[in-house]
């Protein structure tokens, strides 16, 4: 599974024999089966997943006990309540595979031997980071500015995997809306 995250890393940086080596040393693959929260609200976040196959949300229970889903990721990306696993601080939400799910699984004191030995590590990392402000500033106007059917219309077009992978709860948490208004634009897609 490493070849998948070495072909990404690859495709903007030059990966030499001890980036190369440094990945398979730090990190490891695991399967995970659907519905298993590998992270634990309350508790600091051990590892930074990258996906391989499958999906994974981030959550938390709001005031009324509902669950409260802060983001979807697919293939091939990072995952984790990255501030926290970043500090090791305890982190309010869970990590979840909505799907099994194909990971490569990074440990903090791991992390921060990739950082500090591969300067390609960090740079890639930095990319990433610089790559995930931008989604989530873009994210947080689109919940500001955009309606309901502007924002599941955009997911759509931009993200239609997860449309087709997720449960349409989690996708109406995601998208700021009740299940039941995701069904009636739904709907009225298809009409």
């Amino acid at each position: 599974m490493h070849h998948y995250l070495l072909k990404e890393i690859a495709e903007r940086e030059h990966l030499s024999d001890l980036d190369t080596e440094l990945c398979m040393k730090c990190s490891e693959s695991v399967s995970v089966l659907k519905n298993t929260i590998l992270e634990e609200a309350g508790k600091i976040p051990q590892y930074l997943y990258y996906i391989v196959s499958g999906f994974m949300r981030l959550f938390y229970y709001d005031e009324n006990g509902d669950e409260a889903t802060m983001h979807i990721n697919c293939p091939h990306g990072f995952f984790t309540a990255f501030s926290h696993f970043s500090n090791q601080s305890i982190s309010p939400v869970n990590v979840e595979c909505i799907t099994d799910c194909e990971l490569l699984r990074i440990s903090k004191p791991n992390y921060d031997i990739l950082m500090k030995e591969s300067v390609v590590w960090k740079d890639y990392s930095l990319f990433v980071l610089q790559e995930s402000m931008t989604y989530h500033e873009n994210r947080s106007k689109d919940l500001a500015t955009l309606t309901a059917d502007q924002r599941y219309r955009k997911l759509m077009e931009t993200h239609p995997e997860i449309i087709q992978n997720v449960p349409l709860q989690y996708i109406a948490s995601f998208l700021g809306m009740k299940p039941e208004s995701l069904s009636r634009i739904r709907r009225n897609l298809i009409t």
